[in-house]
């Protein structure tokens, strides 16, 4: 039986000071009352997690829908922290770092980690770029893509990160192959609880097995598809019914799966369904800019594909790409000075496109 979320583990400390239930109260308190607009957020979940409801409530994101607000079970949660604690091997006095805002799932998650596995945890400015003592070691992090990216010479300081929020391109994941840490991708949500699958990035024993790398679903998670091949997630131990995703999967076990793209993202271009981030994937190690695909009014083709960059107007040569099949090649390359991003750094695809067309 996993532990209540009433209950504080004696071995936590939060920026190294130990504290208990009554006083971790007093700390959140504090926070709020003193501390920097980072720290507030921390303070405000804190007081939250310790009332006497048995829920929060949490914001969604708002990078694939309209943002919400959501009610989340607190000892869901604990069993989501106890999930991940298991995988990763975490345990009572491993020191952790939060990086991420508490005022989303994932620094949430963090804190209750903390809270119920005992972790001694580091809380500092969430930031695009970390900065870290130069031996402080951390047993665990998570990070967004963007973090790991600008901090990559601090990533030997962990033994374990996980990314998530938004999709890992390849050159980051190449820029990682090196490192001595363990680097995981992450898939889950609000609605799941931060992640409910992860799949391996780096210290793979050969070639092979990094070009076969899948999502693994965590312990009790059931995967399945609807009828356009988007899937759908059952885990009684982390919420009711049924997850029903807009991401496209393929699925290669009942607990191992490719992730394709957004089904709301779909581009029909001369009767040919494109994915964009499948061709994102491939443009990425050809383009450094941040970029994303997408598509314009074309009279003969109902849909063009075109390549939106963000930064200054260097030709970029569509030319020296390989893979592209003659429907994946962008029609028209456009610039911007910069994009449209979500509170977690995700890049807002039809707020951007918008943008795009208001500046043209």
């Amino acid at each position: 039986m996993n532990p209540d979320y009433s209950k504080v583990h004696n071995r936590f400390k939060i920026n190294n000071v130990s504290t208990d239930r009554d006083h971790l109260k007093e700390v959140a308190y504090s926070l709020v009352k003193e501390g920097d607009p980072f720290e507030k957020e921390i303070g405000d979940f804190l007081l939250d997690w310790l009332d006497h409801k048995d829920h929060v409530v949490v914001q969604t994101s708002g990078s694939t829908g309209r943002a919400k607000r959501i009610k989340l079970s607190k000892q869901s949660m604990v069993n989501s922290a106890i999930e991940t604690g298991n995988y990763f091997g975490l345990g009572p006095g491993d020191a952790a770092l939060m990086c991420l805002p508490a005022r989303f799932i994932a620094g949430k998650m963090m804190l209750v980690r903390a809270i119920m596995l005992g972790l001694e945890l580091d809380t500092i400015q969430p930031a695009s770029t970390i900065v870290l003592a130069p031996r402080k070691k951390y047993k665990f992090c998570a990070m967004l893509p963007m973090q790991l990216q600008q901090s990559l010479k601090y990533i030997n300081q962990f033994h374990t990160i996980i990314v998530g929020g938004a999709p890992v391109h390849s050159q980051l994941i190449n820029a990682i192959q090196d490192s001595r840490t363990s680097i995981y991708e992450t898939y889950g949500m609000t609605e799941t609880i931060t992640h409910i699958a992860v799949k391996k990035l780096n210290k793979f024993k050969s070639d092979e097995d990094k070009a076969t790398s899948l999502f693994n679903a965590l312990p009790n998670v059931q995967l399945s598809q609807d009828k356009h091949g988007c899937l759908m997630i059952n885990a009684e131990h982390l919420f009711k019914g049924t997850v029903k995703t807009k991401d496209i999967v393929k699925l290669h076990s009942e607990t191992q799966f490719e992730w394709l793209g957004r089904f709301d993202n779909i581009i029909n271009s001369g009767g040919h369904k494109l994915n964009p981030e499948r061709i994102e994937e491939k443009i990425a190690s050809t383009v450094s800019s941040p970029f994303i695909v997408s598509s314009e009014s074309d009279k003969t083709l109902g849909e063009k594909l075109i390549l939106i960059v963000e930064g200054s107007e260097n030709k970029i040569a569509l030319s020296k790409i390989k893979g592209l099949s003659a429907f994946e090649k962008p029609k028209q390359v456009y610039h911007l000075p910069k994009f449209i991003r979500t509170a977690t750094g995700k890049i807002h695809r039809k707020d951007t496109l918008k943008l795009l067309k208001t500046n043209r």
